[in-house]
Formats: C-alpha cells, sequence, structure tokens
C-alpha cells in the first residue's frame, strides 16, 4: 500500500475529475459504496475457487463475530446495494463508482495491494446498443487524455451459460490430452476453472494455448446475433477493435460481450480497463434475473499513462501567492485575501503565514508554482495598494489598487477558462 504525495495528486486531481465529467456528459449517476462487505458476499459473487477468494482477500472478524472483507473488487458491492434498495427490478440504471479496492497481491509496477479504480455498471439493458455505449464512452475517454494511439480494443463474446458450458467440456478434454504440459495454475484451473487456462501469460504455455478450440466458434444463435449488432455498432462510429478468441473471464455469471483496453507501454500489467456482461450476477446474489453490464478501470494504471503526456498542472497551483511583510501588514493582509475568495470565487491563493523576511517570503512565493507574488507592506496597506511581482512572466514589478488587482486576476482565471 503506498502513500500519493503532493507532487501526484495533480495528475490524479485531473484524472479524477475528467472521469467525473465525462460521467455527467453521458447521464450516468454516481454511487458510493462501503469499503467493508459481508465476505459471503464475494464467496458467492466471484467464487470460492478462484484465487482472489482462496489467496488475496483481506479478511477478518469483527466484534459481533461476522466475518468482512475489504472490498477486492466494486461489482459485488454495487449489486448487493441495488438489490437491498429496491433499485434493479423492471428499472434501468447506469452507475459509476470511484474509490479504493484491496488485494494481498505481488507488489508491482502499476499494482498494489491498495489499489483504485473507477467502476461503471448498467441494469436492466439486455441489447447490444448500451454495451456499444460503454465502449464508446471510454474511448471518449483516452481521447480526452490524449492517448488514442496508446490503447487498443479487444473483443470477445462469451455465448450464453449453454453454449459456454458445451465448450468447456470441449476445452478439458483438449487440454486433458495435453496435461503433460500444463503448468501448475493450469492442471487446478482443468478441474475449477478451464477457461481462466486461455488467459494464463505463461509463455511455454502460449502455444498449446493457440491450438485450443475457440469459443467464439461455437457461439449460439442469440450471441452471434448480439455480438455483430455490437460489432456493428462500433463499425458505424469508426472504433477499431481487435476481435481476440482467448479473451475470457472466469466467473460463471459471465456471458456475451468481454472487451479490453490494452497498452504495450506498462510492462506486464498491459489491461487498463476490463469490461463485460454479466447478466446471471443478480440474480446468483439473490435479486431477480436482471441483465447487467460494466467495466472497471484501474487508476494507478491509467495514471501511469498520463504522467507521460502533458497534464495541465497550472490548474492545481496558486494563481497568486500574497506575502505579507511586516506587523502592519498581518491583519489587513488576511483581510485583503478574503476579499478577494469572495468577489473572485475561482481564485487559487495562497497566503504565507508563519512570519520570515521578504526575501524568504519571496522564496516560498516562487515554490509554490504561482503566477504572481502579492505584496502588502506597511506602506501599501496605508496607500490601499498592492504590489504585483511577476513570477512566471517578463514584465516588471507594479503598484495597482484594489480595482486594479481585481481586473488583473480576473484576467488570469479569464485566460484559464478558456484554456
Amino acid at each position: 500500500m503506498n502513500d500519493i504525495l503532493p507532487d501526484e495528486t495533480p495528475v490524479w486531481r485531473y484524472v479524477e475529475g475528467s472521469l467525473r465529467a465525462l460521467m455527467d456528459r453521458y447521464g450516468y449517476s454516481e454511487v458510493r459504496l462501503p469499503i467493508v462487505e459481508k465476505t459471503e458476499l464475494f464467496k458467492r459473487s466471484i467464487g470460492e475457487v478462484t484465487d482472489i477468494v482462496e489467496k488475496e482477500m483481506y479478511t477478518f472478524e469483527d466484534k459481533g463475530g461476522d466475518s468482512l472483507t475489504l472490498r477486492p473488487e466494486g461489482t459485488a458491492g454495487c449489486v448487493r446495494a441495488g438489490i437491498e434498495n429496491g433499485m434493479l427490478h423492471n428499472q434501468s440504471h447506469r452507475l459509476w463508482y470511484i474509490g479504493p479496492m484491496f488485494r494481498h497481491e505481488r507488489p508491482q509496477k502499476g499494482r498494489y495491494r491498495q489499489f483504485h479504480q473507477l467502476g461503471v455498471e448498467v441494469f436492466g439493458m439486455d441489447g447490444p446498443d448500451v454495451d456499444a455505449e460503454l465502449i464508446l464512452l471510454s474511448a471518449r475517454l483516452w481521447q480526452q487524455l490524449g492517448l488514442e494511439g496508446d490503447v487498443t480494443l479487444e473483443l470477445n463474446s462469451l455465448g450464453t451459460a449453454e453454449a459456454r458450458a458445451a465448450y468447456r467440456q470441449e476445452l478439458v478434454e483438449y487440454f486433458s490430452a495435453h496435461e503433460a504440459r500444463l503448468d501448475e495454475d493450469s492442471r487446478r484451473r482443468l478441474t475449477t476453472n478451464p477457461l481462466r487456462i486461455l488467459d494464463s501469460k505463461n509463455p511455454e504455455m502460449q502455444g498449446l494455448i493457440a491450438g485450443a478450440p475457440a469459443l467464439i466458434d461455437h457461439l449460439d444463435a442469440e450471441s452471434k446475433a448480439h455480438f455483430d449488432g455490437l460489432l456493428a455498432y462500433l463499425d458505424a462510429a469508426g472504433i477499431a477493435y481487435r476481435i481476440n478468441s482467448r479473451l475470457v473471464r472466469g466467473l460463471d455469471y459471465y456471458g456475451k460481450t468481454v472487451f479490453e483496453w490494452v497498452t504495450d507501454r506498462l510492462g506486464a500489467q498491459g489491461t487498463v480497463c476490463a469490461g463485460g456482461r454479466y447478466d446471471g450476477l443478480v440474480e446468483q446474489l439473490g435479486g431477480r434475473a436482471t441483465p447487467a453490464v460494466g467495466f472497471a478501470i484501474g487508476l494507478e494504471r491509467l495514471v501511469g499513462l498520463v504522467q507521460e503526456g502533458e497534464v495541465p498542472r497550472h490548474h492545481y497551483l496558486p494563481h497568486a501567492y500574497l506575502i505579507r511583510a511586516g506587523e502592519a501588514a498581518q491583519g489587513p493582509g488576511m483581510a485583503l485575501a478574503e476579499w478577494l475568495r469572495d468577489l473572485l470565487p475561482g481564485l487559487r491563493l495562497q497566503v504565507h503565514c508563519g512570519g520570515g523576511s521578504l526575501k524568504s517570503q519571496m522564496k516560498k512565493a516562487d515554490r509554490s508554482g504561482g503566477q504572481l507574488a502579492l505584496v502588502l507592506g506597511e506602506r501599501e496597506v496605508d496607500e490601499g495598494t498592492v504590489a504585483v511581482k511577476y513570477l512566471r512572466e517578463e514584465r516588471e514589478q507594479e503598484t495597482v489598487d484594489r480595482e486594479g488587482l481585481l481586473d488583473l486576476l480576473r484576467g488570469y482565471l479569464n485566460a484559464e477558462a478558456r484554456g
């Protein structure tokens, strides 16, 4: 688990702000979910024979004797909230949430034991149009963040539960015939979750996996029509994609559409966004059968991509730094700052506190990253003026009255608003 320090948070705020604005543009509503849930929720949704439940969850017993778990993912909690609050039956909802998740994994670049995700979940719509909307929404995010050339869309269909069961049997027969070539994880998955063998990253397994039967060749008519409909929407919108017949989800409640946005800029952790349709989960958790589809974005990975580009960090730095020089300027300086904040609500103004010489205060003004140093001394207090020093421009220092100061600061705010 790691700290995110002040020199990193501007990028996080920029990314999170972009995500929140995008959700509003598409008409998605925020839901805020508990970080801790009953352990049984994840055992029922994710499955007891998965790595997450068996090895990775942070689980503990509370003072009442209940088994609780720090959430390893967000979908189960969102479904639980929908069922408990009567939001799902005969209704449709477009929801999103953002926050920390927890898994006891081996830490590596882009993967921490406390990590952050944006999750998007849609309930009550079963057509390929909403699957397409989620992909279009995520594509717009990459465009907004300047990452279009850094991510690639991969698609597959997992079919219905019946088609998948028949395929699973064929897959077990194939891998059983080559059991000597399976690694330890794949041997274990052969009896518990054979589709996950297709997702193995072991380079020695890739030749064997390439020869396995492909699920997309065994689709039922309903799933094929759904997938063809999705592709038609993407083609009409000009979204490039690659059909990856090895792209799977290992959980039984997934079906039909699965997709990932992947990159080669983050080493082994190449998936930035993963999504799919999970029409079986609401019923599995005790609700009435409800179609559902969603995706999750790992924010550490997304921030890692964005950090390599141009981030408008200045949007999170002060416009101005107010220096109070001498005893006579202390109270009036604080009052001036509040007057400016009243009249200019968008102004980011940092006031020097803690005393010090004019020279030391000027150094702190420069280190703040602000555009201007506003200097208030005894003479300025008497004359009702402020000295303005330009920290990022080759301009002479000048002295202005209060109205002139307002006009000057409005100019900076207007320029920022125009981008």
